[in-house]
């Protein structure tokens, strides 16, 4: 019972990770209607930026506290990831209005590629570290219930809170703002959000600075566990399953469907993967949602699309 719980713990865990980079999917989907395959190259762009900034800072203006340097760091990156979303309204988004969404997606699909190509230009290729003082450490959790207790890393555990905490605040965002409202009536109508004064162009960079701010989050955390390399834009894109488990509009379902596939992905890889030779982790999700979508296409919590003739 102790390993099963300890296979679970780390699924959920790893199933809050997918949920942070869902979240980016769901929030530009949900405010422009494009579904931006670029999000995994922006979870790159944006850990890229957050390792060097942390590097270069400090030897630029000559001191050692690291804790500084990150924040410092910190800053800098998401300055750079709003820059990002301003240009790519400006310059992409702006002149594709009313466009088909497959012309959107290629767009998207163009952005991760510039972003590949410019992030390597721009930092490097090599593998790099960030560092921000997550301990590393295992834990014992239970010991009193079962014998040598429940392993548990703690960094693992200090990621989940603090995506689970990015959850919160995001929902509480979309929920209580005015902002938020705004970004909640451009995705229910362009048009009629056009019509009472609210500035489609503004809100489209709010959504892409916030899928941003996501990015350099999700970034951060799987760069701290990982390193920083370009495999981790593939690795960000494991979050896709979640997004369609879930619904392309439901925030709620990007949470769920994280947690529901982090969960399946460990438990299937440690008691069933065995049986069939391993490597099951790689394709459940995919699996698991065509599954889902032969019963309910529009996901878990998404929206039922009614086509009146």
């Amino acid at each position: 019972m102790g390993f099963f719980l300890e296979t679970l713990i780390g699924g959920l865990m790893t199933g809050m990770l997918y949920s942070l980079v869902a979240l980016g999917f769901v929030l530009i989907f949900k405010a422009s209607g494009v579904f931006n395959f670029a999000q995994g190259a922006m979870v790159l762009f944006a850990a890229l930026a957050m390792a060097r900034f942390a590097e270069w800072i400090p030897q630029s203006l000559g001191f050692d506290s690291k804790l500084l340097g990150n924040l410092l760091a910190f800053v800098a990156a998401m300055a750079l990831m709003i820059a990002v979303a301003w240009v790519i309204e400006r310059f992409v988004l702006g002149k594709l209005v009313n466009q088909e969404g497959i012309t959107l997606l290629m767009a998207t699909l163009g952005i991760t590629y510039f972003m590949d190509g410019f992030g390597q230009t721009v930092f490097g290729s090599d593998i790099y570290k960030i560092d921000i003082g997550l301990p590393k450490d295992p834990m014992f959790l239970l010991e009193s219930a079962f014998q040598g207790g429940v392993l548990v890393n703690k960094e693992d555990l200090y990621a989940a809170v603090i995506a689970a905490a990015l959850v919160i605040v995001l929902t509480m965002f979309f929920q209580y703002t005015g902002t938020g409202r705004a970004l909640r009536a451009v995705a229910d109508d362009h048009q009629a959000a056009q019509s009472i004064g609210i500035p489609l162009s503004r809100v489209w960079v709010i959504v892409w600075s916030v899928a941003g701010f996501v990015a350099l989050v999700a970034g951060i955390i799987w760069g701290s566990k990982l390193g920083v390399q370009f495999s981790l834009s593939v690795l960000a894109l494991k979050a896709l399953p979640v997004v369609i488990l879930g619904g392309l509009t439901s925030v709620p379902g990007a949470i769920v469907g994280g947690l529901l596939l982090g969960m399946g992905e460990k438990l299937s890889e440690v008691f069933i993967g065995p049986m069939i030779g391993g490597g099951i982790e790689i394709w459940f999700g995919y699996v698991v949602v065509l599954l889902v979508l032969l019963v309910r296409p529009q996901g878990l919590f998404g929206e039922k699309i009614i086509d009146r003739v």
